[in-house]
């Protein structure tokens, strides 16, 4: 694994990157960086998904280049570190089902959801440490 944080637009980055980010179970996407992906990326399909039968919190759910990492039921919630570590699994399982070498993402957690970066960035590293990939994360 290659993991590398610097200063960039997240959404700069070239089209063959995956895009991760967290979402709640009733995707509502209201908030905070989640807003940019819902409208760049018409990720409606997991609102509707949501409506019908929630989704399950600890996994990810991927539509076109984004990867939907559900941390906590609501969105006015917080996730857990285990909630967070189940989805990133979860992830690294749907990165090698589909063959996803270059992943991007923003400091997953840390924002809205004020979970700490130290502690994040060691569950990702530690998750994707023996897997062949790519990782940026974006900072602005």
């Amino acid at each position: 694994m290659q993991f590398d944080e610097r200063q960039q637009d997240l959404f700069e980055l070239e089209e063959d990157y995956s895009l991760a980010h967290c979402i709640s179970a009733d995707a509502r996407m209201g908030k905070g960086i989640a807003v940019q992906f819902r409208e760049k990326f018409d990720l409606q399909s997991l609102q509707e998904q949501a409506g019908q039968e929630p989704l399950e919190i600890g996994r990810c759910y991927p539509v076109g280049r984004t990867l939907n990492l559900v941390t906590k039921a609501k969105f006015s919630n917080k996730p857990t570190y285990l909630s967070l570590t189940q989805a990133v699994e979860s992830m690294r399982t749907v990165c090698e089902e589909q063959g996803i070498t270059r992943l991007a993402m923003p400091r997953i957690g840390c924002g809205l959801d004020r979970l700490k970066w130290e502690k994040v960035s060691i569950i990702i590293q530690n998750t994707f440490a023996d897997m062949d990939i790519e990782i940026v994360v974006c900072a602005v």
